[in-house]
């Protein structure tokens, strides 16, 4: 019995390639994934912030533009969002 050569390397090209193709894919499922979670936890900031900001007189407004910024940045956008409304409204 003798191993093929060509037969192995091709083999192995064929993995190599398999590899690449399934990094190339899972890249921006997880662009995605972490987009959500920072959507999901920076919205729940948001509103927990909405709630409790109520009480000192702190809210911000939940439009598109408030749903992007925490959307995209998450708890630093929330934080981002409060220190504008600070020095829109002083």
């Amino acid at each position: 019995m003798q191993i093929d050569f060509a037969a192995v390397l091709a083999y192995a090209f064929g993995l190599l390639l398999l590899y690449i193709v399934g990094r190339i894919l899972i890249m921006p499922l997880k662009i995605v994934l972490k987009l959500m979670y920072n959507a999901l936890i920076g919205g729940v900031v948001l509103l927990l912030l909405n709630f409790l900001g109520g009480y000192i007189g702190l809210h911000i407004a939940l439009n598109p533009v408030t749903a992007l910024v925490v959307g995209f940045l998450g708890v630093p956008g929330v934080i981002m969002l409060v220190v504008l409304q600070y020095i829109l409204a002083g």
